[in-house]
């Protein structure tokens, strides 16, 4: 229930004001670190469950965690961008109200070869923090799902064995994870690629 009301907040960011929108992040923060709690107190209890619900307590409880986990990357996600917005936005403020004064009655705007450079410079600055900040970002979340689906893995096989579970579905199991590892390391490459580019043809 709690994770199902953390999706609901998160539904109302992308419509919030800039005012209340700072409201609603830590309101989901807050209903986050709540769970995170209560899920350290389940891991507790499901170590406590019988023998023959143990293995299935805890599955729940990762399941849980992992849905946790990717709710709070997608915050950071949105707060980064939401950074990323408001700085430009001050950027472009701060250009409008600049005054220009005059001399003799002789108004002119210095743009020149170095200007133009050092906007451009910054342009290509901020989108390589965008990028560096949302492949941070991606790479932080495939990291937990790594660590999360090492961990369900090693139980699943443990439920497996105890359920007698087929060997042919057992493979299904050991072949989904070894295409997980492949589109993980796939996604990290296409990362390092863009980065890359952006870097080579923005600068």
């Amino acid at each position: 229930r709690q994770v199902h009301e953390v999706q609901s907040y998160m539904g109302r960011l992308e419509t919030s004001d800039k005012e209340s929108v700072h409201l609603v992040e830590n309101e989901i923060q807050a209903r986050i670190d709540n769970i995170f709690s209560n899920l350290e107190r389940l891991e507790i209890l499901s170590s406590k469950e019988p023998p023959n619900k143990r293995q299935n307590a805890k599955l729940r409880v990762d399941q849980l965690k992992y849905d946790v986990q990717h709710l709070q990357t997608a915050l950071r996600n949105f707060q980064h961008r939401r950074y990323l917005r408001e700085q430009q936005e001050r950027q472009r403020e701060e250009l409008l109200a600049r005054t220009f004064t005059t001399n003799d009655s002789d108004t002119t705007i210095p743009i020149d070869e170095t200007l133009q450079f050092n906007e451009s410079l910054q342009s290509a600055h901020r989108g390589m923090d965008e990028l560096i900040g949302s492949g941070t970002s991606i790479l932080q979340g495939l990291r937990d799902q790594r660590v999360t689906l090492k961990g369900t893995h090693k139980k699943i096989l443990d439920v497996a064995n105890m359920l007698g579970l087929s060997n042919t579905v057992m493979r299904l199991i050991e072949k989904r994870a070894f295409q997980d590892k492949f589109l993980m390391l796939g996604g990290m490459a296409v990362t390092c690629l863009i980065m890359f580019l952006v870097v080579q043809y923005l600068t």
